[in-house]
């Protein structure tokens, strides 16, 4: 029997874990305090009522420093009428390394990309009981600045800035873009296709680098990306409303399984789907990501199938978090989407009068949280790999099938074929299954009653069918069916022996008919 994790000691060049996508956050919350934004604008000496003229200028004090950013550097700034996709049906990122690849750009802005989406903001409307004017935060559409570009550490990348109060901004990261950076400095030679590395030459080296992905210091480095882009910060930080804090959003954490060849990854990957679709409950689902089956749970656990370019995609959600399996090349990834962290713990330590102490509470989205978070993402993934790890491909099953279908020679003795689904080999196997046989074994005796639906009628006739009876649990045997227990007379069904009769007389039985009867 050959399982998963067997293949993997023979055709996986190894594995290794880091993030893949992150998206941070930075949020302005000295603006979301209660009466903030208004006294900000006391600051800066504007009424409430003046509040439409102020924003627009500022507004249009951003776009212009945008502006002056992509003519300094010589590079596009295009509008998009659509705000996911470019005119062509593309995305943005695709056209941005069309760009770069078109203007043989290696480092620095690629270009910009300005389109209308909706967000949060803050307005001033009029209160008829007070008859007075209020800040109040609504929705709105306004202009969004994506600035795409390669980064010497991180590689390609993008920022979005809001053209309107709070300027809210967000940054996206490719962990394996800052890996593959980092491999290249340390001279480690690897074979890439997309964001997933097919072979890497130092695992060990790689795999050092990757954790220390876990121990940057973002805030100086995020800081440093929104001073380039949003002018107003100095004006909003000596107003005495701080800076942006940064949160990571979403990230994706991948431990990616790199096979010898497509075609050994594809020999195992259908039976994997299937048994990820059709075996995992919801229980463990909730187990895979750190949670346990609470009376109290209130969400969802879904679990669904998607069929990709590449291949299937298997997804399982809990609530907003989510684990997936799915194939890129001869890769196969495994990775946890972590949403929202609060599912998870992280150890804290507080100081009160009996002086420092420790305990779990929940994660927050806090950037001081990314080491935990690849440390949740890494654990989910390896108890999902190792609840994979018995699944048997069909590969297996169908030598044994083979085997089973064909003579050949043991111990210089010829042993004749069986034929798995013919009716008197099916009553054999049914009998030497027979649940009274699970515990103590069975005899000559026993499997002669289960196929003879008469008594013998002379001692002869019973020598014969006796006889009978003995060579066919002798070719049971000779292909590893049954096992003699020792000492005795008495045999058992072997693990492959359960495997491969269970199997025939499932398809005899079930299969048969009803694919039989849907064809019809």
């Amino acid at each position: 029997m050959t399982t998963f994790k067997d293949i993997l000691e023979t055709e996986s060049l190894g594995e290794f874990t880091t993030f893949d996508r992150m998206i941070f956050h930075g949020h302005l919350n000295g603006f979301f305090r209660k009466d903030a934004f208004a006294s900000f604008l006391s600051s800066q000496g504007i009424l409430l009522k003046d509040f439409g003229g102020y924003v627009e200028r500022m507004s249009k004090q951003l776009k212009t420093h945008i502006e002056k950013i992509a003519q300094k550097q010589g590079r596009p700034l295009e509008y998009l009428q659509f705000a996911f996709t470019t005119k062509n049906g593309r995305s943005k990122e695709d056209a941005a390394r069309r760009i770069a690849e078109r203007d043989g750009i290696q480092d620095g802005l690629i270009c910009v990309f300005s389109t209308l989406e909706a967000a949060w903001s803050f307005d001033v409307r009029g209160n008829r009981e007070t008859h007075k004017l209020h800040i109040i935060r609504r929705e709105r559409r306004y202009l969004h600045y994506y600035f795409y570009f390669i980064d010497p550490r991180f590689g390609f990348m993008h920022l979005r800035i809001g053209s309107w109060f709070p300027f809210q901004v967000q940054v996206y990261i490719n962990g394996r873009e800052c890996l593959a950076r980092k491999m290249d400095k340390a001279g480690i030679g690897y074979r890439r296709y997309d964001s997933a590395f097919t072979r890497i030459d130092d695992l060990k080296a790689a795999t050092a680098l990757a954790e220390d992905f876990g121990h940057i210091s973002w805030p100086r480095f995020l800081d440093a990306l929104a001073r380039r882009v949003n002018p107003l910060l100095p004006t909003i930080e000596k107003a005495g409303f701080g800076g942006y804090y940064w949160c990571l959003d979403q990230c994706e954490i991948a431990t990616d399984i790199m096979f010898k060849s497509r075609s050994s990854l594809q020999a195992v990957l259908p039976e994997l789907n299937t048994y990820a679709i059709l075996n995992f409950s919801a229980e463990d689902v909730l187990r895979f990501l750190g949670r346990k089956l609470h009376p109290n749970f209130k969400g969802e656990v879904i679990s669904d199938n998607k069929r990709r370019p590449e291949g299937i995609r298997i997804k399982h959600r809990v609530k907003r978090n989510s684990i997936k399996m799915y194939d890129k090349a001869s890769v196969l990834r495994i990775e946890t989407t972590i949403n929202n962290p609060r599912e998870f713990k992280v150890l804290k330590t507080s100081v009160s009068e009996d002086g420092p102490s420790r305990r779990w509470v929940p994660m927050g989205k806090g950037v001081a949280n990314t080491r935990r978070m690849l440390q949740v993402g890494e654990q989910s993934n390896r108890r999902y790999l190792e609840a994979l790890a018995d699944v048997e491909p069909k590969r297996e099953a169908i030598d044994t099938l083979d085997d089973l279908c064909r003579p050949h020679i043991k111990d210089g003795r010829h042993v004749a074929r069986l034929n798995p689904i013919t009716k008197e080999d099916c009553a054999l196997f049914q009998a030497a299954m027979a649940g009274e046989h699970v515990i103590t074994g069975f005899r000559n005796h026993d499997i002669t009653a289960r196929i003879y639906s008469h008594r013998a009628a002379t001692s002869e006739e019973a020598k014969r069918m006796c006889a009978r009876v003995s060579r066919q649990i002798r070719k049971l045997r000779d292909h590893g069916l049954v096992a003699k227990v020792p000492g005795s007379r008495l045999y058992r069904v072997s693990r492959k022996g359960y495997r491969a009769m269970g199997a025939a007389l499932h398809f005899r039985n079930l299969d048969f008919p009803i694919n039989f009867n849907a064809a019809a």
